[in-house]
């Protein structure tokens, strides 16, 4: 087993990106991780990769307890304020709790814990709403106009993150994409080649009727049908990622995403009649 004896971090926190070097007993091929906090990159033995590794760097940032899970890799980071350099105990770290200035944004982290829900299909939107309205309020870069430049600057950063964060956790359809981008599979755009072909015939169908629909009420009536469709679709997707079923999230997220682009024709086409 090689030993990890030494890590040198190069520069500071914010100069992006960082160096580290770690030294060895003997030669081996490296596996870079990143950091999420982007603060330095990790290079390690890949003969001596496993799937729980616990290292001890020195500087700005330390890793502690390193772990793979399939392409990924997360780590529990601790950084300092880059103001007093006081020790940041979470992350992600909005305000630091000794000088209360705001601290740069951490992109690695991910949404589910910036807008601090359970990491689920089923979350619960009402305290995701809470949670965004209490960050919004501390972190618009409005409240910072007389501050320094890099408040300003990490405030607008900060804001703009629990926009993204809220905007893609807030929809079934964009929370579920999201999900499966963090376990590595995405959903290209574009008809499905492989789709049911019953499946494709039920949605020509339903735009035909859309496109016949000459009064409101025929209009709203392919809306209700669609948003009970979406209803159904979120209760087998929320099914799905709970038991771990990847694949079966994936087909029926894309049928999702089919309704998803009628309900927004319907609305297109409502408008129409008033």
């Amino acid at each position: 087993m090689v030993s990890l004896n030494i890590f040198r971090t190069v520069g500071s926190f914010r100069m992006l990106p960082l160096a580290s070097r770690l030294v060895t007993s003997r030669p081996a091929a490296f596996k870079a991780i990143a950091c999420p906090a982007k603060c330095l990159v990790v290079g390690l033995p890949t003969d001596t990769w496993s799937s729980n590794t616990t290292l001890r760097t020195f500087g700005t940032c330390s890793f502690s307890t390193v772990t793979s899970v399939g392409s990924y890799s997360t780590c529990n980071v601790q950084m300092n304020c880059w103001k007093c350099k006081e020790l940041l105990d979470k992350s992600p770290t909005f305000f630091c709790s000794s000088c209360k200035v705001v601290q740069p944004p951490n992109e690695g982290v991910s949404f589910f814990s910036i807008m601090d829900c359970e990491d689920t299909f089923a979350l619960d939107t009402h305290k995701l709403q809470k949670r965004y309205l209490q960050l919004q309020r501390s972190l618009h870069p409005d409240n910072f106009s007389q501050k320094s430049a890099e408040e300003q600057e990490y405030s607008e950063h900060q804001s703009a993150l629990v926009n993204k964060a809220y905007n893609t956790l807030l929809k079934p359809l964009s929370r579920g994409l999201y999900m499966l981008e963090l376990k590595g599979m995405r959903i290209d755009d574009g008809t499905d080649s492989g789709a049911d072909p019953e499946f494709l015939l039920e949605l020509m169908e339903i735009n035909e009727a859309l496109e016949r629909a000459r009064t409101p009420e025929e209009a709203d009536k392919i809306s209700q049908d669609t948003k009970w469709k979406l209803k159904g679709l979120t209760v087998k997707i929320d099914g799905a990622l709970r038991a771990g079923e990847l694949q079966a999230a994936k087909a029926l997220l894309a049928q999702m995403k089919y309704f998803s682009n009628i309900e927004e024709k319907v609305k297109e086409k409502l408008s129409g009649f008033m």
